[in-house]
């Protein structure tokens, strides 16, 4: 069988709802939602887990998580924009007479000091 269609939540928990309530079964609701059987009964899982999360104290979590997401998000966006001024003063100085890199001299092998 082939990937189910990707369902709203708001669908999806009508149909766990209607399932739990005993006015459908796993299986209407899966005709009704075109979906597998085991899907319908995934959700419904997922519904009774979340539910015990959310009595056990675990319900911040989710937001937590979403806020480190965001603040990670601005971190590499801010970083993002720093490596874009550096590269760009990069070019800058590498088109530039002034400034050019160490010359290497004749003689003398890397790592021993000439004075």
């Amino acid at each position: 069988m082939g990937r189910p269609p990707v369902l709203p939540v708001d669908k999806k928990l009508g149909l766990v709802i209607r399932v739990m309530s005993g006015e459908l079964t796993a299986a209407e609701a899966a005709r009704e939602a075109g979906v597998s059987e085991q899907s319908v009964s995934n959700w419904r899982r997922q519904f009774i887990e979340g539910g015990r999360n959310g009595l056990a104290g675990d319900g911040g979590r989710h937001t937590e998580e979403a806020s480190r997401m965001a603040e990670l998000a601005q971190e590499n966006a801010m970083l993002k924009t720093t490596i874009g001024e550096l590269y760009m003063e990069l070019r800058k100085y590498g088109r530039s007479t002034a400034v050019r890199p160490p010359q290497r001299r004749e003689g003398t092998r890397p790592g021993r000091l000439v004075n």
